[in-house]
């Protein structure tokens, strides 16, 4: 084969493994549909496309749920984030760094990050008012209002949360079982203690009910999208009445049970 020939060659052979390695990395980076119910959606050039399971969002895209919108992502290290009705959020924003994992800039998601061999997984979720950085853990993230008051709730494993806006300072290390909130103008102040589970059973159930949806959607064939009805309350305490970010005292008790069947 002429020299020039086998150049050409060894020049395509290059361009080739380099478009697989960067196809292969982009697969890496991207996030995975795994189940879905109601209206969810990435902005592609300021439109939204709607998703379908199995359907890859790929790192610095926005996702957008609506009313009725619920969806599990999973990354490729097993870790999953679910994202809840009404919400916004940004995934892997910093490509840079494929550890800064979500922004969420409105609404609620719960994080589930898989450990690495039993060794702790270091990923960043941030919000407007805070960062949260985790090794290995379950929690919640919920950007309540147009103030961005972030309300962190841990339900197993342990976080680090710290503003993102004052002087940050030492970071408040959250249990399982434990939630802060972080307000826009005010410092953090000290953790709440869920007394009871109260917040964290409340929680649960919310995500309990989207799951029944997703399950029911799942098992009717003739059901493509939404779930068809109202979506439940996520149900955290509501904001302010506390200083800094602490929660106003103890979080608001259960609903009453309720009443007796009426007698025949």
């Amino acid at each position: 084969m002429p020299r020039g020939s086998t150049k050409e060659l060894s020049k395509l052979i290059a361009a080739l493994a380099v478009c697989a390695i960067s196809a292969c990395a982009q697969t890496s980076a991207a996030a995975r549909l795994r189940s879905l119910t109601g209206q969810v959606s990435v902005l592609r050039d300021s439109s939204p496309w709607a998703l379908s399971v199995g359907d890859a969002v790929q790192p610095s895209q926005i996702i957008l749920s609506g009313p009725d919108g619920f969806a599990v992502f999973e990354v490729s290290d097993g870790s999953t984030f679910e994202v809840f009705p009404n919400s916004r959020v940004v995934f892997r924003d910093n490509r840079a760094n494929w550890k800064d994992l979500l922004e969420v800039l409105i609404g609620r998601v719960k994080i589930h990050i898989q450990k690495l061999g039993g060794q702790p997984n270091y990923n960043k979720v941030r919000t407007p008012t805070a960062v949260i950085s985790v090794r290995g853990t379950t929690f919640d993230v919920s950007v309540e209002d147009e103030d961005a008051t972030t309300l962190v709730m841990v339900e197993e494993g342990l976080v680090a949360v710290q503003h993102s806006l004052l002087p940050r300072g030492d970071a408040k290390l959250l249990g399982a079982g434990e939630w802060i909130r972080v307000y826009k103008n005010q410092p953090l102040a000290a953790k709440t203690i869920d007394r009871g589970g109260v917040l964290r059973t409340t929680l649960r159930a919310a995500a309990d009910a989207m799951y029944g949806i997703l399950l029911r959607t799942s098992r009717d064939p003739g059901n493509t999208g939404g779930s068809g009805g109202s979506t439940p309350s996520s149900g955290p305490p509501a904001s302010g009445g506390g200083v800094g970010d602490q929660g106003p005292g103890k979080p608001p008790p259960p609903p009453p049970p309720p009443p007796p069947p009426a007698k025949h």
